[in-house]
C-alpha cells in the first residue's frame, strides 16, 4: 500500500536521540535573550529551522495549543516541547532556560533604567526598538501561515481570517470569539477528514 504523501513524519519521531537537558537548556536561553521583541520568532527559528525538532506544522500546531492554556504562549510552548522531548524534565528545563538568563539580565537592565529614566536619547531608542518588534512579529506570523497557504486549505484560512477581523478589526472579546472559533475549527476539521475519506 502506497505511503501517503500528505503525511510528513515528525523530526521528533525521527531523531535518534532527543537532546539532552543541557541543549534544551542552552537551546531556550539563546532563544530568549535573542527574543527582542518577543521569543516566538527566535523559538520557531531555532525549533523549526535550525534544529529541526519539529515540523512547521507540529509548531504550529503545538504553539496553537499553547494559545488555550493559561499563562504566556512561549512559556507554555517551552514547557510542552521540553516535556515532549525530555518528560518533565525537560518541560522544566526548556521553562528554566527561557525565563531564568532574560529575568536575570532584566533585572540589571532595570536599574539602570531607573537611573536614566528621563534621558531622551533612551526614549528614542526605546521607539526604535519598537518598530523592529513589529516587523520580528510580522515576519513570523507570514512564515507561520505557509503552511495553511501550501496546503491550500481554504476553509482553514477563512476561519483565521474570521478571527483576525472579529478580534483585530472589529475588536470582539477575545474569549467570546473564541468560544465560537474553536469549536467551529475543530469541526471544520473533522468535516473535512470524512469528505477527503
Amino acid at each position: 500500500m502506497p505511503s501517503d504523501p500528505a503525511v510528513s513524519v515528525s523530526p521528533a519521531d525521527t531523531l535518534k536521540e532527543p537532546p539532552s537537558l543541557r541543549t534544551l537548556f542552552f537551546a531556550f536561553a539563546k532563544m530568549s535573550l535573542s527574543g527582542f521583541g518577543g521569543v516566538l520568532v527566535f523559538a520557531r527559528r531555532a525549533i523549526v529551522d535550525e534544529h529541526r525538532w519539529m515540523t512547521a506544522e507540529e509548531f504550529n500546531e503545538t504553539f496553537a495549543l499553547c494559545h488555550f492554556m493559561p499563562g504566556p504562549n512561549i512559556v507554555n510552548l517551552a514547557m510542552v516541547f521540553g516535556a515532549r522531548l525530555r518528560g518533565i524534565a525537560g518541560g522544566i528545563t526548556a521553562f528554566a532556560g527561557l525565563l531564568l538568563p532574560p529575568m536575570l539580565l532584566i533585572t540589571c537592565l532595570a536599574a539602570v533604567y531607573d537611573h536614566f529614566e528621563h534621558a531622551d536619547v533612551l526614549r528614542r531608542g526605546l521607539a526604535g526598538v519598537s518598530c523592529a518588534a513589529v516587523g520580528l512579529l510580522a515576519s513570523v506570523v507570514f512564515r507561520m501561515l505557509l503552511p495553511l497557504l501550501k496546503k491550500r486549505d481554504l476553509l482553514g484560512l477563512a476561519v483565521m481570517a474570521a478571527v483576525f477581523v472579529a478580534i483585530g478589526v472589529t475588536r470582539l472579546p477575545l474569549q467570546e470569539v473564541l468560544l465560537v472559533a474553536v469549536p467551529l475549527s475543530i469541526l471544520v476539521t473533522f468535516a473535512k477528514a470524512r469528505w477527503v475519506r
